[in-house]
């Protein structure tokens, strides 16, 4: 079977390999991605993201889509509250409207990025199974039906197990001891109220003894709830998340003596309950530069989500390395060295945020430092 060639190919079309192809597309630069999901609709792609102003957004000003992107900003999205155990709220600090890390939907933000790439750009439903150098900096790739094929450059956007970061580095990543259950409320206002009135119209935090409730208003109205645990690795597999009962069961048992419309959180929510380990790779992963490869993303520098830095950065990766290459046209190793050096220390200092984040919210009374780290950020 004969290979078809690339001269850049990209695994994965997440948010970051989609900005990639996007800034070449601009700079009229061509990139094939490969996708293992058999179609973009083939699921739903998560909840809300903050869009911070000084990476993801800047990725689109990169990209020549941000007047778009104002378009999908959900109203209001910005506000947190924090709320006590007993239900007591802390703190209501309200959306003012400065769009510094404005929220959008996961899905939509998606969308806006795959419709501004020729049609064909993404091949759907190719899981990459193999990768192996070939010399001269060129890389073959092997799918799961079998296929091959090889590229000039190859670019590694597949992800927290990423088959493309093997060829730079032998760091895995680990398990950072906390774990998710994730629930959803749907049509909270209607069906749900009370629970819609504690939420508010943005992000809700209640942490306390190495556990809590993290949860947003989306943008179909539904609440989306991620109860997270301090545990050990193997604690989700004790639970039957397969039994929506058995599960809340499960789950509510932790919360003894926490507010009852805490609870209701769980106890109210709509199936499935989906189960979820938070992985980490190293903070201040990095690599020597290797010919005609490269990592963006969660392949690069996966991190937990509690600085809100992940998709971010994926997507101000994918936006950096198509400029250096638009930049050092006909010297892919040029920008390669210039991309890498600005990706390793811009993520090992969020990696290192995000760590200590961890750290905090589900250390020792985290709502004071919750309370802290909210009141003294500066006024927009």
């Amino acid at each position: 079977m004969t290979s078809q060639h690339f001269p850049i190919a990209v695994l994965g079309a997440g948010l970051g390999g989609l900005t990639l192809a996007r800034v070449l597309h601009v700079h009229g630069i061509e990139a094939a991605l490969f996708d293992l999901e058999p179609s973009p609709e083939a699921r739903t792609q998560g909840g809300m993201l903050d869009i911070h102003d000084d990476s993801a957004q800047e990725a689109l000003r990169i990209a020549g889509l941000h007047e778009e992107f104002c378009t999908l900003i959900h109203s209001g999205g910005e506000a947190m509250r924090l709320v006590a155990p007993d239900g007591t709220v802390l703190l209501d600090e309200a959306d003012d409207g400065a769009l510094d890390r404005p929220e959008v939907d996961r899905g939509q933000l998606r969308d806006l990025l795959l419709n501004s790439l020729p049609a064909g750009t993404v091949r759907w439903g190719y899981k990459a199974t193999a990768v192996h150098p070939l010399g001269d900096g060129r890389h073959e790739v092997t799918f799961a039906d079998g296929t091959t094929i090889t590229a000039d450059l190859l670019v590694g956007a597949d992800g927290a197990w990423s088959r493309t970061r093997p060829l730079l580095s032998d760091a895995t990543p680990t398990y950072t001891g906390i774990s998710f259950v994730e629930a959803d409320l749907h049509d909270a206002a209607i069906r749900h109220p009370e629970i819609a009135a504690l939420i508010g119209g943005g992000f809700f935090l209640s942490l306390a003894d190495g556990k809590g409730f993290l949860a947003h208003l989306e943008t179909d109205g539904s609440v989306h709830v991620y109860t997270a645990f301090r545990a050990a690795e193997d604690w989700l597999d004790t639970l039957d998340l397969e039994s929506l009962d058995a599960g809340k069961e499960a789950v509510l048992a932790q919360f003894d003596g926490w507010g009852e419309l805490l609870r209701a959180l769980v106890a109210d929510a709509e199936g499935p309950l989906v189960g979820r380990r938070i992985h980490a790779l190293p903070v201040g992963h990095r690599w020597q530069r290797v010919p005609g490869v490269t990592l963006l993303g969660d392949a690069a520098h996966l991190m937990s989500p509690f600085a809100g830095e992940g998709a971010n950065l994926a997507m101000l990766d994918g936006a950096e390395l198509g400029r250096a290459l638009a930049d050092h046209p006909g010297d892919t190793e040029a920008a390669l060295a210039a991309y890498e050096s600005a990706l390793f220390p811009r993520s090992e200092s969020s990696a290192f945020a995000s760590a200590e984040s961890l750290a905090m919210m589900f250390g020792p009374d985290p709502m004071r430092g919750l309370l802290e780290q909210f009141t003294a950020r500066p006024a927009n």
